[in-house]
Formats: C-alpha cells, sequence, structure tokens
C-alpha cells in the first residue's frame, strides 16, 4: 500500500541524516502498487526523465462533478520510483483544481529534497509534475 503524505511528511521531519532520507525514498518506492508490464507503453512514459518513468492516470467526476485524478506509476530505477512515490501521494485522487493549485515547489522545499537531488533527478521531478499539471488542465477543459 502506497503511502500517504502526511505519513511521509512525519518521516521526513524525523530524519536528520540524508543517507535515511534516501534510504526511505528507496523504501517509499517499494511501497507503490505493481505496475502492470502492458502498461510500459511510450505513451505512458514521462518525458524529460533520465530513467525510465509510467504515469497512467484514470479521470472520474467526485460528487459536484469536478474531475478527480487518480494516478499509478512505476520507474526503473529505486530512488526514482521513490520519487513517483511522493509525487502520487501529494496528486493522486485529488481533484484537477487542487492538482493546479497545489504548492509542490513548497513541499519539495519542506523536506529538503530540491536540494539534495542530482539535476538530472530534478529535472525528471519536475517533468513528473508538469505531466501530472498538463493532465489536469486537460481535465480541466474537458469538464
Amino acid at each position: 500500500m502506497a503511502a500517504q503524505l502526511d505519513e511521509i511528511l512525519e518521516n521526513f521531519d524525523f530524519l536528520d541524516d540524508w543517507e535515511d532520507r534516501y534510504r526511505y525514498v528507496i523504501e517509499l518506492g517499494k511501497t507503490l502498487p505493481e505496475f502492470p508490464d502492458e502498461a510500459r507503453t511510450e505513451e505512458n512514459k514521462v518525458r524529460g526523465c533520465v530513467s525510465q518513468v509510467w504515469l497512467t492516470r484514470t479521470v472520474e467526476p467526485d460528487a459536484s462533478g469536478a474531475p478527480v485524478i487518480s494516478y499509478k506509476g512505476d520507474s526503473d530505477a529505486h530512488i526514482v520510483r521513490g520519487l513517483v512515490a511522493i509525487v502520487l501521494a501529494v496528486f493522486s485522487g485529488r481533484t484537477a483544481r487542487e492538482i493546479i493549485e497545489t504548492d509542490i515547489d513548497a513541499l519539495f522545499d519542506r523536506i529538503g529534497l530540491r536540494e539534495h537531488l542530482t539535476p538530472q533527478r530534478s529535472n525528471g521531478l519536475k517533468a513528473m509534475v508538469e505531466r501530472i499539471r498538463s493532465d489536469a488542465r486537460m481535465a480541466l477543459t474537458a469538464a
């Protein structure tokens, strides 16, 4: 079962050492549900990531008709898989409007993530977030 955002934030606050935090990020990646091989397609691949990253989405209306977007994801790299888990904890199951309005940079700053990632991983993280925000914008346009 994937970790919840509050739990992730508490654990980051508890862990002082970045080696421990990296291990925790890898552990988060192990909590992602099994990702089906048939979903590892070019269409689901996130562009801009050095590692391979795939995201699938489903869009369902909530009680008010607002589009709610849920994601599944995976990567072929352990740390990046953990980053996928964090991104999904932030965005999956939220309305398109909530996704667009989420200040992800503030969250990454809070846990110190951006300053401790290589430039390639930072670019991949940005690509994942932009893909999700693009999906949210499309869902709002279609609603």
